[in-house]
């Protein structure tokens, strides 16, 4: 799933690199502190070094590297649900999702009621069809009061149920995360493709005016607001959209499909 990675934005602790660019991905958690003797310190020191590794390689797209640094630290330290939720989200990259499930699964076993972890896994039941599903551990996430990440939850919800059609909820989710960052790229967007979608292009417009005009405007910013200016039908608007997208991001997903023409995409 190419396009879903440029979608996540995840650091482990302030001292790790990002985990790709999404709306939807947390930080990996890290499993509860025990006592550990020094054999086990140093187990747990490589481990992290390997995960770093991984989480590097995961975010330069280099993903069979990702999974073999992630299976080392996991070699290292079995029980370690941040290597555990790196290499599921490696496999839904390689579209193995039952090995990625599996590591879902069995990191909330490890941390239960951790809302990043459960964020992460509704983003998962959404990107393999199970949008429904999802938005229970959205809903989940945003109830802990200890989530320091709401804006994201919410945009997967609110992403989730514009994919089913429930325009209502996506419109209720977006507006909350539109409350914590007005700025925000990311939910400016998701609020420009849910008008999109009900065929509301002039309110489309102006969020996604807003979404290109922040410094993480992504492929999908420019792509959508192409797609409304094309529906406006103001064609210099859009030509310049394109241009943009072909310079910025010419192996992008969405540049692939404005040159096949498929705006539907």
């Amino acid at each position: 799933m190419p396009a879903a990675r440029g979608r996540f934005i995840a650091v482990v602790a302030a001292a790790l690199v990002g985990l790709a660019g999404c709306a939807g991905m947390q930080p990996p958690v890290a499993e509860p502190a025990v006592p550990a003797t020094p054999d086990q310190a140093d187990l747990q020191r490589r481990a992290q070094i390997r995960l770093q590794l991984a989480i590097g390689y995961y975010s330069q797209g280099q993903l069979k590297v990702a999974l073999e640094e992630a299976n080392q630290a996991l070699q290292l330290v079995p029980g370690h649900v941040d290597a555990l939720t790196v290499r599921a989200l490696t496999y839904m990259e390689l579209e193995q999702p039952r090995l990625a499930e599996a590591d879902f699964q069995r990191a909330m076993r490890l941390a239960p009621g951790n809302p990043g972890l459960a964020n992460n896994y509704g983003w998962f039941l959404c990107q393999t069809g199970r949008e429904r599903e999802s938005i229970e551990y959205f809903e989940s996430a945003l109830k802990n009061r200890a989530y320091q990440s709401p804006a994201k939850a919410l945009n997967n919800a609110g992403e989730c149920s514009t994919r089913i059609k429930d325009h209502a909820a996506a419109e209720r989710y977006l507006m909350r995360a539109y409350a914590y960052d007005p700025n925000s790229a990311e939910t400016n967007t998701n609020l420009a493709r849910l008008h999109y979608s009900r065929g509301d292009y002039q309110r489309a417009r102006t969020y996604a005016a807003v979404a290109i005009r922040s410094e993480q405007a992504g492929a999908e910013a420019l792509w959508t607001a192409l797609k409304v200016e094309r529906k406006l039908g103001d064609n210099t608007a859009a030509g310049g959209l394109a241009a943009q997208l072909r310079r910025r991001f010419p192996d992008s997903r969405e540049y692939a499909a404005l040159l096949r023409g498929d705006f539907d995409e």
